[in-house]
């Protein structure tokens, strides 16, 4: 089964204490890259969230997002009522009037924040790695329903080539018949022109050495070959972005092998055809894990 190495996964948590938001979104990479955006104090939680993820991820440019939000409750804040004195004390000697509450209230230290502190944020993964697992579990979700599209498109272009492939087969024999007979009429005209001679053992052995430079049988077998093994790899159980650039990588030499040789314009044809469908399938296998 082919996975997309683009993906997106998203899950939330809520207690008493904090919530948390866990986002989890990739795109195509040639390399496992993991870009952790963290709540703090809990950026030291990323070799942990990244042993999660290469559980289920080998390649892709992942982008991690935890974020934690702790409730603010009214017990939380006090007022520094002696800095506050201070404070009013300094700017009344100042003969500055009335000084808005307001104004005192932006002062530092006037309000202190007695939100506990976590201990460690270690003793928080315990909780957190559920709804982050849950979150991985969306992410490879999403990935997989990309590459069920993505494999239903490559084996369509897979079928095309295959079709092109086969007028070329059928093409070759037309190929060399044809030249045969434009030799044959050329040489015909020669000795109605101009009175020449030429044994027929010199004819066939043009045709012969035609006929084997023009000869795709080979690549026509290989290229079969190589098709059978592109819907292999296609439906294997783990998917192979790598194997099938390979795969994909011979087909192009052998396509380009039958293009050097070809000596007729309806296989040129089908050879530009068949590299514009090896193009699309390199753009795809692009995004294959």
């Amino acid at each position: 089964m082919l996975l997309s190495m683009t993906g997106f996964g998203e899950a939330r948590r809520q207690t008493d204490q904090w919530s948390l938001m866990v986002e989890v979104r990739s795109v195509n990479n040639r390399h496992l890259k993991l870009n952790a955006r963290l709540s703090e104090p809990y950026g030291v939680l990323e070799p942990d969230i990244e042993r999660v993820i290469r559980e289920t991820v080998r390649r892709g440019s992942v982008q991690f997002t935890l974020r934690v939000d702790r409730p603010k409750r009214a017990e939380d804040y006090r007022l520094n009522l002696v800095a506050l004195a201070s404070y009013r004390s300094q700017l009344e000697t100042m003969d500055s009037g009335s000084i808005p509450v307001s104004t005192l209230l932006s002062l530092p230290g006037i309000v202190e924040d007695r939100r506990p502190a976590t201990d460690s944020p270690h003793d928080d993964w315990p909780q957190f790695e559920g709804t982050i697992r849950e979150a991985i579990a969306k992410f490879q979700q999403s990935r997989a329903d990309e590459g069920r599209a993505m494999a239903t498109e490559l084996l369509a272009l897979g079928e095309a080539l295959k079709e092109y492939l086969e007028r070329v087969a059928t093409r070759g024999p037309e190929v060399v018949a044809g030249f045969q007979k434009r030799l044959t009429d050329r040489v015909q005209h020669l000795i109605q022109e101009q009175g020449v001679t030429v044994e027929a053992k010199d004819l066939i052995r043009e045709v012969a050495i035609f006929a084997e430079r023009a000869d795709v049988a080979e690549e026509i077998v290989r290229l079969r070959a190589h098709f059978k093994h592109y819907a292999e790899v296609i439906h294997e159980p783990e998917s192979s972005g790598r194997k099938l650039e390979f795969v994909v990588q011979e087909m192009g030499r052998e396509t380009n092998t039958i293009g050097s040789k070809a000596n007729d314009f309806e296989v040129s044809r089908a050879v530009v055809e068949m590299k514009g469908l090896l193009e699309k399938i390199r753009e795809l296998i692009q995004n294959v894990e």
